[in-house]
């Protein structure tokens, strides 16, 4: 059977053998079921086949991607789902989930595309980065709002620090004034800030 002629158009042929090696006809190299993952991820059809029956097992092994990528501990389909999906088998619904799943995948697909539209059109090509920067402002913002409304704070921001006592009893007396400019110059914006009221 040439696999090549029923493949679709466009489609890589993978094979895969009896030691479950699978082979990328395209680049004539063994891949992975992470190299597969890759493929897919990048938007590359392929078709897998069985290499000594012929047979197409595209479905059944990328079934296997999707459990290698849950036992990683990527869970993206919940408990819930797969017991729900579990119980359509055989069931008479059976026909119409694939059809309905696909339908819903291609809307959450395209509504994610319109998402990262409208995110890369808000804040640029890094929106992440972007994000954190207006994050970075927006807190500097509020620390110089809030250094505005409590006076203690803004006089700190502007008072230089106190030197530390000399040991020099003379020094006392300079110090002591230091202190009471400081307690009149608080007073003072104390008094200015009532008056705004």
């Amino acid at each position: 059977m040439n696999d090549q002629a029923t493949a679709p158009q466009g489609a890589v042929v993978i094979k895969k053998y009896a030691n479950r090696r699978l082979y990328n006809t395209a680049t004539s190299t063994y891949v992975t079921l992470e190299d597969l993952a890759e493929m897919v991820k990048k938007g590359t059809d392929f078709v897998v086949y069985d290499a000594k029956t012929g047979e197409e097992i595209t479905r059944s092994v990328l079934t296997q991607i999707i459990f290698e990528e849950e036992s990683k501990g990527q869970n993206l389909l919940p408990i819930k789902f797969l017991r729900q999906l579990i119980r359509f088998y055989g069931d008479s619904m059976q026909a119409f989930v694939p059809g309905f799943l696909e339908f819903s995948l291609e809307s959450l697909t395209r509504e994610q595309d319109k998402f990262r539209q409208q995110m890369m059109e808000a804040w640029g090509a890094d929106p992440f980065k972007a994000i954190e920067e207006h994050s970075k402002r927006n807190m500097a913002m509020f620390s110089d709002a809030m250094r505005l409304f409590n006076p203690f704070t803004a006089m700190a921001g502007n008072a230089k620090p106190p030197e530390a006592p000399a040991s020099n009893p003379g020094n006392s007396k300079e110090d002591l004034q230091a202190l009471k400019d400081q307690l009149s110059a608080m007073q003072r914006r104390l008094d200015m800030l009532a008056g705004d009221k």
